[in-house]
């Protein structure tokens, strides 16, 4: 599943389209197999890649862990911890620990959200809400820390959804993907813009020979699952040009797991090391919600 970058959470190999083969006259195009998103559980370990500007960090450490369970038919759950250390010359030592626990049904309509923080030890009051994205748009009914609703026009993507239509998008040979995207973080109020970049798929293990990183992708039966390079930027709404809040790159499994992760916030990015992963090995029935 697609890990949302840690702005919230603590929270572009472009390619050349695929050609699709052609069909013999006089016979109707093959139907596309639905989007299976695998149950599993995800490890991954953290660590500086980059850092400058004014407020540089000078190391990161910490670990995201991702338990995603459901099917098409009955809905999807996902929860997600989340434990950020930041260290800075000028602002010190920031620890982060985020729990987000989410629901989404399967036809994508319905969303359930609550998320906790504890930062530097203090937590921070609960945000638990309500989505249903409609014919009319998006609405939210956000229960905690205090009642409110608030709303947007236009199609908007839960994050099960907006997986299957990137895999969508890329078993296709499209290169981008623009979404509004809504997965209840921060305060619960934000809906994000974001622009998706598809590059080629490839076949082979990923990453280079001999490296340590995202082991259990290169080894066992992941190592053969079709998966494409994707550079996804969210940007606040607007119009005209904007520069993304945080850009998120990583890998794209057809099955909906994520590789290669690495996390980019301007000042700084952090990568992902996955270290462990857990496929269930009994996997719901496929269906089409």
């Amino acid at each position: 599943m697609t890990l949302r970058p840690s702005a919230r959470l603590l929270l572009a190999l472009g390619g050349a389209a695929l050609a699709a083969p052609a069909t013999p006259a006089g016979e109707a195009p093959a139907k596309a197999a639905p989007v299976t998103l695998a149950s599993h559980r995800a490890v991954y370990d953290l660590a500086l890649s980059s850092s400058g500007g004014t407020r540089a960090v000078e190391s990161a450490r910490g670990r995201i862990v991702i338990d995603f369970k459901g099917d098409a038919c009955k809905g999807y759950t996902m929860q997600t911890r989340q434990v950020t250390v930041l260290d800075s010359g000028e602002t010190g030592n920031r620890t982060s620990d985020l729990r987000n626990t989410t629901f989404e049904s399967a036809d994508g309509r319905d969303f359930r959200f609550k998320t906790t923080t504890v930062l530097n030890g203090a937590a921070s009051p609960a945000i638990d809400g309500t989505a249903d994205a409609g014919a009319e748009g998006l609405k939210v009914r956000i229960k905690e820390p205090k009642r409110e609703q608030v709303g947007d026009k236009g199609p908007v993507l839960f994050p099960s959804l907006h997986m299957r239509r990137l895999v969508e998008a890329a078993r296709a040979g499209e290169t981008t993907l623009s979404a509004k995207i809504f997965d209840g973080s921060d305060d619960g109020r934000k809906i994000y813009d974001t622009l998706a970049v598809i590059g080629r798929q490839v076949t082979a293990p990923t990453n280079a020979a001999g490296s340590e990183r995202d082991k259990p992708l290169r080894d066992g039966p992941m190592a053969a699952v079709p998966h494409w390079p994707v550079t996804l930027s969210y940007f606040t709404q607007g119009e005209g040009e904007r520069t993304p809040i945080y850009t998120l790159t990583f890998d794209l499994y057809e099955n909906g797991v994520s590789g290669a992760l690495k996390l980019d916030y301007g000042d700084f990015a952090i990568l992902g090391d996955m270290t462990r992963l857990d496929i269930d090995k009994v996997q719901g029935t496929p269906c089409t919600p």
